[in-house]
C-alpha cells in the first residue's frame, strides 16, 4: 500500500511521529544534521540506527520495514538488557553453517529490517563506503537471500543490526505475521506510512489508523496461521507486554494480475491442519494420509461470498448469517472448476450432488461423507477435498428426501438433510452461486 498521511482525527497526536519518520526519508537532510545524529551530545543508539537507516532508504532505495518502524517510530518504545553493551551480541551458527550475530532479545528496537530496491542494482561495497564516511563501524555476514550487518559493535550506545533483503525474496515471502509490524518507509515520503502487504479490503478491513492505534496501545493482530515459526513471535510480544486482539486472521495477499487464483501451504505445525488431519483419521479410516493442505485465494470469488454473506445476515435474526466450516468432496473437471470458479450452479446435480435434496452445491461436517463423492485419481491415487466456508443462514431441516428442490424452501437460505438414526451423515446443500466459499484445499490417498 503506497505511503500515505495519517487521517486528520488522529494526525494531531502523531507529530512526533512525522518527525521520525523525516529523520529516515528526507533525502535533503544535511551532513550537518546526520553528524549531530551520530556524534552530538544527544546521540543515542536510536538517533545512529536512524543514519543508518537514512543511508539505505535515501541513498540506495530500500524500503525500511518491521519492528523498527513498530517500536520507534510509531510506539517511542526502548528497552536496554541488564549488562555492559558488549555482553548485548551473542554468535550462533544457522543450519547452512553461517556464524551470525544475535542480539539481547530485551533489546529495543532491536534492529533494521530493510528491503533491497528492485528496479535497481545493489551496491553492497558503496553502501559500505558510506557508512565508513560516517566513521560507523561494521561487520558483514552474507547468506543467499540477504546480507547481515552487524553495527556499532564497540560504541558506547551499543550495537545493532541490520538485515538487507534481498528483492526476490521480498517478491515471494509476502506473508505478514501481525498487523503492527506491516508498516514500511519509503524515500521522501516524509510524513506517511505505507504497508508492505495490502490489508485494508475485506474480509481485514485494516486501516492504517487502526494499526498506529494498537501500536500505541500496544495491540496486536495476528495475520497467519499460528505455526512453530509465528508461537514464539507472540511470545515475545506478551512478555513485552502486549495483548493479542481476536482469533488468527489468514491473510493471504493477492495473486499477480494474470492469476485469478493462488494456493499457499497451510504449516503442518498448525492447530488447524493437526486438527484436519485428526477429522480425516478419525472419521474415514486410519489409512488416510494427508499429503497437503493448502489455502486458496480467490479474490473475485471472496468477494461474491462476502456479498451474498451480507445479503444472508440481513435477512436473519440479530443478522447472525450462520457461517459454517464445511467439507465438500469431488472428482474429475470439477477439482479445477471449484478453485477457479467456486461452487457454480450451472454444473450442479452429477458431480455435485446425487439429488437427495435437489440441485444444490452438498457439505458435510463429517468428513467420510465427502470422503463419498471424492475418486482417486488413477496416476497416484490422491484424492481432492475441499473444506470451505458455507453460509447456511436459516436451514430448513428435512429428513425426508426431495430431489426436486432447486432452491431452499421460502424463509429459509439452505437444506439441512437428516437421515433418521445416522446423525453422523447429515449434509448441508446451498442453492445459490456465491453462498460457499473454497477455502482449503486438502490432498490425501485412502
Amino acid at each position: 500500500v503506497p505511503p500515505r498521511i495519517i487521517k486528520p482525527a488522529m494526525r494531531k497526536s502523531c507529530l512526533d511521529m512525522e518527525e521520525k519518520i523525516s529523520h529516515i526519508t528526507d533525502s535533503k537532510r544535511t551532513s550537518i544534521e546526520l553528524w549531530k545524529a551520530l556524534k552530538g551530545s544527544k546521540a543515542t543508539r536510536e538517533t545512529r540506527m536512524e543514519v543508518v537507516a537514512w543511508i539505505a532508504v535515501c541513498k540506495f532505495d530500500c524500503r525500511l520495514e518491521g519492528g523498527f518502524v513498530r517500536d520507534w517510530i510509531v510506539g517511542n518504545c526502548t528497552a536496554r538488557p541488564s549488562g555492559y553493551p558488549s555482553t548485548w551480541v551473542t554468535y550462533q551458527i544457522n543450519a547452512t553453517g553461517t556464524i551470525l550475530p544475535y542480539l539481547d532479545k530485551d533489546l529495543i528496537p532491536s534492529d533494521l529490517d530493510c528491503h533491497l530496491p528492485s528496479h535497481k542494482y545493489f551496491d553492497i561495497d558503496k553502501f559500505l563506503d558510506n557508512l565508513h564516511k560516517y566513521q560507523i563501524e561494521y561487520t558483514v555476514y552474507r547468506e543467499d537471500w540477504r546480507y547481515v550487518i552487524l553495527l556499532d559493535e564497540n560504541a558506547k550506545t551499543g550495537p545493532f543490526t541490520m538485515d538487507l533483503i534481498e528483492p526476490h525474496v521480498a517478491l515471494t515471502h509476502d506473508r505478514i505475521d501481525f498487523d503492527v509490524s506491516n508498516l514500511s518507509l519509503e524515500k521522501d515520503y516524509t510524513k506517511e506510512l505505507g504497508m508492505r502487504v495490502d490489508i485494508t479490503y475485506k474480509p481485514y478491513s485494516i486501516e492504517l489508523e487502526t494499526i498506529v492505534d494498537n501500536i500505541k496501545n500496544k495491540r496486536f493482530q495476528v495475520l497467519r496461521p499460528v505455526d512453530k515459526y509465528v508461537q514464539p513471535r507472540i511470545a515475545k510480544m506478551e512478555s513485552r507486554g502486549w495483548t493479542q486482539l481476536g482469533k488468527p486472521m489468514h491473510v493471504i495477499p493477492n495473486p499477480p494480475p494474470k492469476y485469478q487464483v493462488v494456493l499457499v501451504p497451510l504449516p503442518e505445525s498448525t492447530d488447524l491442519y493437526q486438527t484436519l488431519v485428526h477429522q480425516m483419521k478419525s472419521y474415514i479410516n486410519n489409512q488416510v494420509q494427508v499429503l497437503s493442505i493448502e489455502q486458496i485465494k480467490n479474490p473475485l470469488l471472496e468477494e461474491a461470498y462476502l456479498a451474498m454473506k451480507e445479503i444472508i445476515a440481513k435477512q436473519c435474526k440479530g443478522k447472525i448469517p450462520n457461517e459454517r466450516e464445511l467439507f465438500h468432496g469431488t472428482k474429475g473437471e470439477a477439482i479445477d472448476g471449484v478453485l477457479n470458479d467456486g461452487f457454480d450452479d450451472r454444473y450442479w446435480g452429477g458431480n455435485f450432488s446425487k439429488c437427495k435434496w435437489g440441485h444444490g452445491a452438498y457439505f458435510a461436517d463429517n468428513p467420510s461423507v465427502s470422503h463419498r463423492y471424492t475418486e482417486a485419481n488413477t496416476n497416484d491415487q490422491t484424492r481432492i477435498m475441499y473444506y470451505n466456508k458455507v453460509v447456511l443462514g436459516n436451514e430448513s431441516i428435512l429428513q425426508e428426501q426431495n430431489s426436486e428442490l432447486m432452491s431452499a424452501p421460502k424463509g429459509y437460505h439452505s437444506t439441512h438433510g437428516q437421515f433418521p438414526g445416522q446423525p453422523n451423515d447429515d449434509e448441508y446443500i446451498v442453492y445459490r452461486y456465491g453462498q460457499a466459499l473454497p477455502y482449503l484445499r486438502i490432498t490425501y490417498t485412502a
